[in-house]
């Protein structure tokens, strides 16, 4: 018998991937291709679908070149939450004053629409509650107000189709107009079973939306990974080079195809404080150019006894400044928490590359190309090393600067995009050791955030006892030994390093009936790969840092609020 093989395509912030990924998870063959951003104005992000879909056909064809296409059984896609627009023809409509209806995708990271939220969430609606209170500009009704107030001749008027781009993706593929669950009750206010809520949108000045039952935002919806239409159209598989009919299913956003890719994965024989509990003990961090923490808690009987006879609450949890609850946003059945950091990989990336030593650094890494592996990121870590005496750990190199991380805002818990970045403790030195020394401290008020962030819900009733990584930033070894040590919590790493290109592929196992459901996929391809477990001599070191790290916040708070005075 033929091995059968899926397709996961994964849609990041600067490029897309593709992986052909095996019953068993395993990945066979991956390709990358970048894509285009432009930023005509301060704090717009924009793309094309265009070129998206066209990279997307790229990579697909290059992981199944030299594999029968009888074999593709399935084909899953994951998205960052950007906002696509089309007109009547499915054409791109453009999004910005300079009018390229090319430049048609208002990017997850766009920050256009920060009054709107403002206003929206003054509003005080009760589908708040679900998003931590406050409306992030990330979100998509603050994006499409803006559209209509800004460029209503050249964009809101002819445009009669939104979709978040996993949505977009799966409609290329399939022809179907269905939308995801994870796409819609997470960036869009969908609120299932009831659906939506028609006295929203009129209470922030698009009831035009509310035409045709909703029909330009979405009137039918299905939970990730279910089959979408008849399987892959005759055009898209002649794009992709496929057969037609090959099944797709319902997309995600990216970092829930992370948290599917490892929060699931079997961990019995490795005596983490996990094992025997449900799946509420996890929490999911899918770390990139932002990063989003995933937390889940059951939302029945069913779907308790599936995650072993333990007692969990069937009440979604309400976590102030956290995204959700969100039911079957990533997993059908369970209710997610969904934490988050705007920037983090794009963060230590500013800070490493903006420092005056950055060209020495480069200087340093090109001489040593022969060592395999060897780049940025890798040698300052052995520099930290060699910084550090024997005898102590590097985390105490970081013990005079701080950095309070939130050059972009703060996601959670505090749900402020006004904040800004702050480093505390800088000379008037700019050798390359001070480099490495803030490339350490703002890896530590990352780590830091994110127990902000697991305060914040334990305080709401989650008992998180060990931390699954992925994405990008999961690859670096410093980084991930420092949440361990920062949150005193075992992390999890995945067997597959592309966690979220597995998750993209569970997608199309499911939907290709291969699996029963999300849950069993998710046990079945997702796998543990490494544990890495906190350091105990140094957790009174970031206790006491992360009581620095909360006075930064109160100070720029207090100089917000005194310049703020007439």
């Amino acid at each position: 018998m033929a091995e059968v093989f899926y397709v996961g395509v994964d849609v990041g912030t600067a490029s897309v991937r593709a992986a052909l990924v095996t019953r068993e998870g395993l990945l066979k063959s991956t390709a990358q291709e970048p894509i285009g951003i432009w930023e005509p104005e301060s704090d717009h992000y924009v793309q094309s679908s265009t070129e998206i879909w066209e990279k997307c056909c790229t990579v697909v064809k290059k992981v199944t070149h030299g594999v029968e296409k009888s074999q593709i059984r399935g084909i899953g896609f994951d998205a960052t939450c950007s906002l696509v627009v089309l007109d009547q023809s499915f054409q791109p409509v453009p999004v910005s004053q300079e009018g390229d209806p090319q430049r048609n995708v208002v990017m997850w990271m766009d920050h256009r629409a920060t009054e709107q939220a403002d206003r929206i969430t003054k509003n005080g609606h009760r589908v708040l509650s679900r998003v931590g209170g406050v409306m992030s500009p990330e979100m998509q009704p603050p994006k499409l107000l803006w559209l209509k107030e800004n460029l209503k001749e050249n964009c809101w008027n002819k445009a009669s189709h939104f979709f978040d781009l996993p949505d977009f993706l799966s409609w290329k593929a399939s022809g179907s107009l269905t939308r995801s669950l994870c796409t819609l009750v997470c960036k869009w206010t969908y609120c299932p079973p009831e659906g939506w809520e028609a006295s929203f949108w009129t209470s922030i000045g698009l009831d035009d939306l509310l035409e045709n039952n909703f029909s330009k935002i979405g009137s039918v919806t299905c939970p990730p990974g279910s089959p979408l239409g008849e399987g892959l159209t005759q055009e898209a598989a002649a794009d992709l080079g496929l057969d037609p009919g090959t099944a797709v299913g319902a997309s995600l956003i990216d970092a829930h195809a992370g948290g599917l890719g490892v929060i699931g994965a079997d961990v019995k024989g490795f005596h983490l404080p996990c094992e025997g509990l449900p799946i509420t003990a996890r929490m999911a961090l899918i770390c990139g150019t932002s990063t989003c923490h995933m937390a889940a808690n059951c939302s029945n009987s069913e779907m308790r006894s599936k995650w072993h006879a333990y007692p969990i609450s069937e009440q979604p949890r309400f976590v102030p400044g956290v995204w959700g609850p969100y039911l079957s946003a990533m997993v059908p059945g369970l209710w997610l928490n969904e934490g988050g950091q705007s920037v983090t990989g794009r963060l230590i990336d500013h800070m490493v590359k903006g420092h005056t030593a950055y060209t020495q650094l480069q200087e340093q890494v090109q001489q040593r190309l022969p060592f395999a592996g060897e780049n940025i990121y890798s040698y300052l870590n052995n520099h930290l090393s060699s910084m550090a005496n024997s005898c102590s750990a590097v985390d105490l190199l970081g013990s005079s600067l701080h950095v309070w991380p939130d050059f972009h805002g703060n996601r959670s818990p505090l749900a402020d995009p006004t904040l800004k970045g702050m480093v505390v403790g800088l000379s008037l030195s700019q050798t390359l050791d001070d480099l490495a020394l803030l490339y350490l401290a703002t890896m530590q008020a990352l780590a830091l955030g994110t127990l902000h962030i697991l305060e914040a819900m334990k305080e709401a009733g989650h008992e998180i006892r060990t931390l699954f990584l992925c994405g990008g930033l999961s690859k670096n070894n410093l980084f991930v030994q420092i949440h361990a040590n920062t949150t005193g919590l075992p992390v999890v790493l995945p067997d597959q390093t592309e966690a979220v290109l597995v998750g993209a592929a569970v997608l199309g196992a499911c939907a290709s009936r291969h699996y029963s459901s999300i849950q069993e996929a998710m046990e079945k391809m997702a796998k543990v790969g490494k544990v890495v477990q906190p350091d105990s001599e140094v957790q009174s070191f970031y206790e006491r840092k992360y009581k620095v790290f909360l006075r930064l916040l109160a100070h720029q708070r207090e100089c917000q609020a005194l310049m703020s005075q007439r």
